[in-house]
């Protein structure tokens, strides 16, 4: 049974992980930037989240409205810095740099406003348990496992069946192409970091419902996204050679 146990809060895990790395890997795939500030986005998120909480805003409301700033933050990001660095022809390098020390801002900036100290959302529901069978849930893993898949599933709806999605596909297959056909590339790079913002602030929010917040979360959980989204990738190109 306890293997059992341990499997399934393997795969509760992995769903907030995956959605991590796939809003992760829509970012890099459409930009081709290593957007690691996106760490800064779901610490930022979930701290957010708390203060809204905080203030009496009903935990639906505060995910929302910190989704919703989140995805305004990326886009100002890719908007404001990744473009401007992008119009001076920095290299790639020059952006990851930006990157990480907009990324060391964000950290500094929250450990400023809420102190480095360890904070809880006070919402004595998400740590309640639920039997299945012979596993046992919090009502936030059950809620985490419900909520990644459909960001999941709205992903690739999103890609496939929309014509935003399609014209960020056609952005990523080839910039040059899209922007000779008026696709401007540079307003779908600061869509797609809106998006992928957006969607990793789920995940921040709901690892800080039953697990305190850290200012470093966000880097550690950005460690393991970006693991799994090359451990993918070297996987689907060595099936596609077979």
């Amino acid at each position: 049974m306890l293997a059992l146990q341990l499997l399934v809060n393997g795969l509760v895990t992995g769903c907030a992980l995956g959605v991590v790395a796939i809003s992760f890997g829509l970012i890099y795939a459409t930009t081709k930037l290593f957007h690691v500030a996106h760490a800064g986005v779901y610490t930022l998120s979930g701290y957010l989240a708390w203060s809204l909480v905080g203030h009496g805003v009903p935990a639906i409301g505060a995910m929302l409205i910190a989704m919703a700033a989140a995805a305004l933050l990326g886009g100002l990001i890719q908007g404001v810095l990744y473009a401007e660095l992008e119009r001076r022809r920095a290299t790639h390098l020059v952006v990851l740099i930006a990157s990480l020390g907009t990324l060391a801002v964000m950290q500094n900036v929250i450990a400023a406003v809420y102190t480095p100290n360890i904070l809880q959302f006070p919402l004595p529901w998400s740590a309640r348990m639920v039997t299945l069978g012979a596993v046992r849930l919090t009502w936030t893993q059950i809620l985490t496992v419900v909520l990644c898949l459909g960001a999941f599933a709205g992903i690739m709806w999103f890609s496939h069946r929309t014509i935003l999605g399609k014209q960020i596909r056609a952005v990523a297959s080839n910039p040059f192409l899209a922007e000779i056909t008026r696709l401007r590339p540079q307003r779908v790079y600061v869509t797609v970091v809106a998006i992928g913002s957006a969607v990793v602030a789920l995940p921040g929010i709901l690892a800080g419902l039953p697990a305190p917040l850290r200012t470093q979360s966000g880097l550690m959980v950005m460690a393991g996204a970006i693991t799994l989204a090359v451990i993918v990738a070297i996987y689907l190109v060595f099936s596609a050679r077979v």
